[in-house]
């Protein structure tokens, strides 16, 4: 089997050190198993992502050395086939729509007296159930309404329909699913018909990815993916997840940060050899313990 890996940035700033990493390991994998490396636009946040960012992302990778088989796929002009995909999980009789808010989920959750706070892998409270046992009648009332609404997986019912679940991740070997752990996280919001999970299931499948290359802060987030490939009946890939690069302090590199990036390094002159081997440095220092106990959310 030919190996095709991918890049995935999503544009809602300028790439770094830890990007830089990302992509030559994905590009490397690619190339020792004599396969295709590509790049995929993770662009369907419209509040967050800018276009002016994907011509200075892909720059930056060019610059870097990097070379992939065209074209370069844009998630936001995919949405027919997250639809798609939405529809089938609705048939299946495993989704259901949610009209509570984060600070509703809050309080319910804070509000069960002796009940302890389970928490979701991402960080989040462990979505309670409210709108689950809602009747189809006051669904139907509730969307026609107006009221803005997730779609969540009823994750009892995908465990019952899919049973056990594995995959192989390449650093650790192989692995038991539990998508459980994630309760009945949410794939779809009214306003926007899909979400990362979903969206990067579905992508990684129509594009024949082989071998999924990330970083371990979505190492739990493959179990959701794995039952979604499951319930969608699409080719299973194989897991790598690298180290994430850090600061000398431990700290972990991230937009949110405002860490230095490739193209600030480019302007003072930095060759890409020197920047591809502090990336490489990067990935190898130790995480400080207060970023391995945070979890990085991106369930919705």
């Amino acid at each position: 089997m030919t190996t095709v890996t991918r890049f995935a940035p999503s544009p809602t700033g300028d790439l770094h050190l830890g990007h830089a990493y990302a992509a030559w390991y994905a590009q490397d994998v690619a190339n020792r198993g004599g396969g295709r490396f590509l790049v995929r636009v993770e662009d369907i946040d419209a509040t967050r992502c800018r276009t002016a960012f994907i011509d200075r992302n892909l720059d930056d990778l060019r610059w870097l050395g990097l070379t992939w088989k065209e074209p370069v796929l844009r998630q936001s002009e995919r949405m027919d086939l997250y639809r798609d995909a939405l529809g089938r999980l609705d048939d299946l009789g495993i989704t259901y729509p949610c009209f509570c808010t984060r600070a509703e989920i809050r309080s319910e959750v804070e509000a069960a007296a002796g009940a302890p706070h389970v928490m979701a892998p991402d960080g989040g409270f462990l979505y309670p159930g409210t709108c689950r046992a809602r009747n189809a009648a006051e669904r139907r009332i509730l969307v026609a309404s107006g009221r803005p609404y997730a779609v969540r997986l009823d994750m009892g019912r995908v465990i019952q329909r899919t049973g056990g679940l594995g995959w192989t991740d390449r650093m650790r070997g192989p692995q038991s699913a539990s998508p459980e752990r994630f309760g009945d996280v949410v794939i779809a919001r009214k306003e926007v018909e899909t979400s990362y999970h979903l969206a990067v299931v579905v992508d990684d499948a129509a594009q024949g990815i082989t071998e999924v290359t990330r970083g371990t802060d979505l190492f739990d987030a493959t179990h959701v993916h794995r039952a979604l490939y499951a319930l969608l009946d699409l080719p299973v890939p194989i897991w790598h997840h690298h180290n994430l690069c850090h600061d000398e302090d431990g700290s972990r590199l991230s937009k949110r940060q405002g860490d230095e990036t490739i193209a600030s390094l480019r302007e003072r002159g930095h060759p890409k050899e020197e920047v591809l081997a502090m990336a490489a440095a990067a990935a190898l220092r130790p995480e400080r313990q207060s970023d391995a106990d945070e979890k990085i959310p991106r369930n919705d």
